[in-house]
């Protein structure tokens, strides 16, 4: 099936037509509830997706107003959209917002990690691990000149240097501005990767420029323990009559179900990261925003604590890894930017995608509230039944 060689002069969507055409013929199968809307895919057949015939409509509901209060001190009313086909979800984060609001709203820090990738070399000779190691230490500025000097927009936040056996691993973190940024620091780590061949003494293979110990796009320990991207947390006190009155449950029902579930369920099963259902708000912002939805794995690694406090509890939920940006990849298609700018305030002080890793960091807390109350009162069957079929 040729879906390259298209008569020259047509448009973008007469491209994904003629590509949808020759589909449905090789393979018999009707795709035009798939057909592309040339109003609306923007720029995504010559740089999002290739090979495109069409693209699948995602329903999208909103959630909010979800008060929050932003590392920079500022309090917004921020309104988050949701794309999922999970009915439930948006009904329940929209009650976690509400319960949020009517509790002095979430408080939310954040650390900016940066976008990490790990270069793998392979020393052959044993004897030379440590002196390599040390050539990458001794050498720091020379190879962050390299990788710099591919971006206008990229710097070098921080490095590990790692060893296994006679294999050697540098891991860059970099800040990437308004992107995400994941291929900027791919071709930054390529250029430190061919400039090492070039100037160590050692007898050294360049392996690959993505050797893991970033776990990009896989959940790890080590994501989870020092952060990658945006390191969120955010915090919030319900009290028990918010609890009554929005989420119609108890304190005591709540901090019990959290026990079971997060602590000694979660540790049966060896988790990593005991949340709700974190990845499920997570997932819905960045398809709506135009994120790489793959990043979900590492916004998955989310640890959700409830305790007691006062006559009601504290809720907090750590987020480990959120990769976000508000430039780049799918973030330019017209409906994502528009979904995007729905749920950026243009009147802070914190840099836009700070914004955006922190709100969606409240919008998941929102989440766990609420999915935490609905077990708790046992009402999460009957909700789905009502709403989900």
């Amino acid at each position: 099936m040729d879906l390259r060689n298209l008569p020259d002069g047509l448009s973008p969507a007469d491209r994904c037509d003629e590509r949808r055409r020759r589909i449905e013929r090789e393979l018999g199968t009707p795709l035009e509830a798939a057909r592309a809307d040339g109003a609306r895919i923007g720029q995504a057949e010559e740089k999002n997706c290739e090979q495109m015939f069409g693209h699948v409509p995602l329903p999208i509901g909103l959630a909010g107003p979800l008060a929050v209060s932003l590392s920079s001190g500022e309090r917004i009313e921020a309104y988050v959209p949701l794309a999922t086909t999970e009915g439930a979800l948006v009904a329940s984060v929209n009650r976690g917002c509400k319960a949020l609001s009517e509790s002095r709203g979430a408080s939310v820090t954040s650390i900016h990690h940066g976008t990490s990738r790990s270069l793998a070399f392979r020393v052959n000779n044993t004897d030379g691990v440590r002196s390599f190691m040390a050539f990458l230490s001794e050498k720091e500025n020379e190879w962050k000149a390299v990788a710099t000097a591919t971006s206008g927009h990229l710097s070098i936040l921080s490095y590990a240097i790692d060893a296994s056996s006679n294999h050697v691993f540098l891991t860059i973190s970099c800040d990437t501005g308004e992107a995400m940024g994941m291929n900027m620091v791919t071709i930054a780590a390529q250029a430190i990767g061919e400039w090492v061949l070039n100037h160590t003494k050692e007898n050294v293979e360049f392996t690959t420029v993505a050797g893991n110990v970033d776990s990009d796009k896989k959940p790890s320990a080590r994501t989870r323990e020092h952060g990658r991207g945006y390191a969120v947390t955010a915090s919030a006190t319900i009290p028990a009559e918010v609890i009554a009155s929005v989420l119609k449950s108890t304190p005591e029902a709540m901090v019990l179900t959290a026990q079971a579930k997060l602590e000694h369920g979660s540790k049966i099963a060896g988790a990593i990261g005991a949340n709700l259902h974190a990845a499920n708000v997570v997932a819905a912002v960045y398809l709506a925003t135009g994120q790489d939805v793959a990043h979900v794995v590492e916004g998955s690694l989310a640890d959700t604590t409830v305790e007691p406090e006062g006559n009601g509890i504290r809720i907090s939920v750590r987020l480990p890894a959120l990769l976000v940006g508000i430039r780049g990849g799918g973030t330019g298609l017209p409906a994502q930017n528009q979904c995007l700018n729905v749920l950026l305030q243009p009147k802070t002080s914190l840099p836009p995608r700070a914004q955006l890793a922190e709100t969606i960091a409240a919008a998941v807390l929102a989440g766990e509230l609420s999915l935490l109350a609905a077990q708790a009162s046992h009402t999460l069957a009957s909700s789905h039944k009502k709403m989900a079929r």
